[in-house]
């Protein structure tokens, strides 16, 4: 036997090894337990029968000047925003859309917008004021918060509420453009029980990047959050907070 046909017929045995083995590897991995995998759709937005459940209470001023805390909505259906006050992308992105959401809903006693400021420094109850009256908001039914130390109140809105990390800006043109901080623009759905239910980057859809990705996104979100707030709203809440 030649040289060349000694090194063929290695090659094909290695070859054929090879795929004995990866047939063998194929079977026993058929015959496993599959994990269960949530579904993901819509841009990371997990699908799942509840999310979590808010265990650590906040308190905070809202626009009136009141003491108020998370828990005092248990038994209602609520969003909750990250926003402040002087912030261009909360004004124009975030409060109109707030806005057409709470007009559909804002005469349903059980419904609640909640806007935490990321910035309470610079929040003070008399800016939180005039932006809940420029938005029309009603006090009753749309919060406008500041929750004291800026420290506690990202790690609480990060830990807690799971919203994504916030970032102050450093660079003076950026600042001026932007504002101070970088902030979560998404919507959180809280159910009766104080348990987050889902998430809805309604900002971030209607994007143009996204818009160029999929120019249906925006328009899907925004009709599962509504169905998915009538359907909360329509359910009877626990007997335990009746």
């Amino acid at each position: 036997m030649n040289r060349n046909s000694s090194i063929a017929l290695f090659y094909t045995g290695v070859a054929i090894v090879s795929i004995a083995i990866l047939g063998l590897a194929f079977y026993l991995n058929s015959r496993l337990p599959q994990p269960q995998r949530p579904a993901i759709v819509n841009s990371g937005k997990e699908i799942v029968p509840r999310w979590f459940e808010i265990a650590n209470d906040l308190t905070a001023i809202n626009q009136d000047g009141q003491s108020v805390k998370l828990s005092d909505l248990r038994g209602k259906i609520w969003i909750a925003a990250e926003f402040f006050a002087v912030c261009p992308q909360c004004a124009v992105r975030n409060g109109e859309e707030l806005r057409t959401i709470y007009d559909k809903f804002r005469n349903h006693p059980d419904f609640q917008i909640v806007c935490i400021s990321v910035d309470p420094e610079n929040d003070n109850q008399e800016k939180l004021a005039d932006y809940a009256k420029a938005l029309g908001a009603e006090t009753k039914n749309w919060w406008f918060l500041n929750a004291g130390d800026a420290k506690t109140t990202h790690a609480y809105l990060e830990q807690e509420l799971k919203f994504f990390g916030i970032r102050e800006r450093k660079d003076p043109v950026d600042i001026e453009t932007n504002g101070r901080y970088s902030h979560d623009l998404g919507f959180l759905l809280v159910d009766r029980d104080l348990r987050v239910i889902g998430k809805w980057p309604l900002a971030d859809a209607r994007s143009e990047e996204a818009r160029q990705r999929d120019p249906d996104l925006y328009a899907r979100l925004k009709k599962e959050l509504l169905d998915r707030i009538s359907a909360e709203l329509a359910s009877k809440p626990s007997p335990d907070i009746q």
